[in-house]
């Protein structure tokens, strides 16, 4: 490579300037600016400071260093976003996006169990709440902790994001529903009305929400949340339909007669939902606030229910594959059971029976073709729908019960709450 005269005069007044800085190279100085009466011409405006070549000679080992640190973060990028062509992974064969051991991380902070995790859906971040009272907030990417959000004054049970995750839901055993700004980390609405702990929320979601109010300064934006509507259940036997502009209570469902423990929505446009708990009766509800669906066989406590979490299907996949696929709901319960269902028809399509112990926590898969369930035996378990069958096992997943499960809905993301205190993330593979 062959410099320039622009490069090679600003080089020779660079040299210069730093042979006249030593006080053991003022001879040295004389002899360069003999060689080259022009070097001393060039003005670097560098007067009393460190020598301009001093500091770009530095400049190269930070450069080095940067390159390096950017190098890996773009290998880690290249393994979270892998799966978005085709599915692939690094040997060729089909990634089937499925958990395996050991755990990638291991985020340690809650001062008591881990009662609740959840993934953003659209950043590689994951919340926690605990027993302590505290939401946790957590880079899925580099296991570092961010942020912990305080504000509750008993434990934290349940979570839950808008769509896009502008903003973040909590409940708690403290009888209220925290809505946070999850930029700003600020708590903006808290909702009561439960007179017992409240179990699980989720957000109904919404296209084209148009706000009501016209109030610019309301303290919830449901257009930018994409919903208008939060779903409540508790111990008090109800479920409440809530209205996130006014933060008034809109409809108290009153058809369980015990514990309400958990909720789901279909989430690709938020017309079905469902309730469980205590009375080991599944009610599904569609968006008029009717029952359509009553779903019995669990004989003991039903803990979680899900939906299938998203659309995730290829283009040229059959259209009655997705429609079955949506119609899925899939439970968890006490009698040591997985079970999943078709709404369509009110039936239980398959029995999963391999956990031996309580199941506290169960997803679909967003492909639609497995189920993975997590329980107090302390395992993570993969069930392959197709093929009923238990297709993985993951023992000790935690060292003590595993409490709760979620799963980003493209992205290669699974995380999980323990009773040790502590959230794991896994690999997929």
């Amino acid at each position: 490579m062959v410099l320039t005269d622009r490069q090679r005069q600003d080089l020779h007044a660079g040299i210069y300037e730093y042979l006249l800085s030593k006080d053991e190279f003022k001879e040295c100085a004389e002899a360069f600016a003999k060689a080259d009466p022009k070097c001393g011409e060039k003005k670097t405006n560098n007067v009393g400071k460190t020598p301009l070549l001093e500091k770009k000679w530095t400049a190269i080992p930070r450069l080095q260093k940067k390159v390096l640190e950017l190098e890996r973060t773009v290998a880690q990028s290249a393994k979270i976003h892998a799966h978005r062509t085709g599915e692939v992974g690094e040997n060729g064969v089909q990634r089937r996006m499925l958990p395996r051991l050991p755990c990638t991380e291991t985020l340690q902070g809650h001062q008591g169990p881990v009662h609740c995790v959840q993934v953003h859906p659209i950043f590689t971040v994951a919340v926690s709440g605990s027993e302590d009272g505290t939401i946790k907030i957590w880079d899925h990417e580099s296991g570092d902790y961010m942020k912990t959000l305080k504000g509750h004054t008993n434990a934290v049970t349940s979570l839950c994001f808008t769509p896009k995750g502008h903003y973040l839901a909590s409940s708690s055993q403290d009888l209220s529903i925290k809505i946070w700004e999850f930029e700003t980390y600020n708590c903006v609405r808290t909702l009561r009305g439960h007179d017992h702990t409240i179990s699980s929320i989720v957000f109904i979601p919404a296209q084209n929400v148009i706000p009501t109010t016209g109030d610019d300064n309301a303290a919830i934006d449901v257009a930018l949340a994409e919903s208008r509507q939060l779903i409540s259940a508790s111990r008090d036997q109800t479920v409440k339909l809530w209205d996130l502009e006014t933060g008034f209570c809109d409809h108290t469902f009153t058809d369980h007669t015990d514990w309400v423990r958990t909720l789901a929505i279909r989430q690709h446009d938020g017309n079905v939902w469902a309730s469980a708990g205590h009375d080991q009766v599944i009610f599904v509800y569609d968006n008029t606030k009717k029952i359509i669906a009553e779903l019995r066989g669990h004989e003991q406590i039903i803990e979680s229910i899900a939906f299938l979490s998203e659309d995730n299907f290829p283009k040229n996949v059959n259209p009655a594959r997705v429609e079955t696929q949506r119609d899925y709901l899939v439970s968890g319960a006490r009698d040591r059971t997985v079970r999943l269902w078709s709404i369509a028809h009110s039936s239980c399509l398959q029995i999963f029976t391999a956990h031996e112990n309580w199941v506290k926590s169960v997803l679909i898969h967003p492909s639609g073709n497995y189920i993975i369930s997590a329980g107090d035996d302390r395992t993570i378990r993969v069930f392959d729908i197709k093929a009923n069958r238990c297709l993985r096992t993951l023992e000790n997943a935690h060292t003590h019960f595993v409490s709760s499960l979620d799963m980003h809905h493209t992205l290669p993301i699974l995380v999980s709450g323990g009773i040790d205190n502590v959230v794991k993330t896994w690999v997929l593979d």
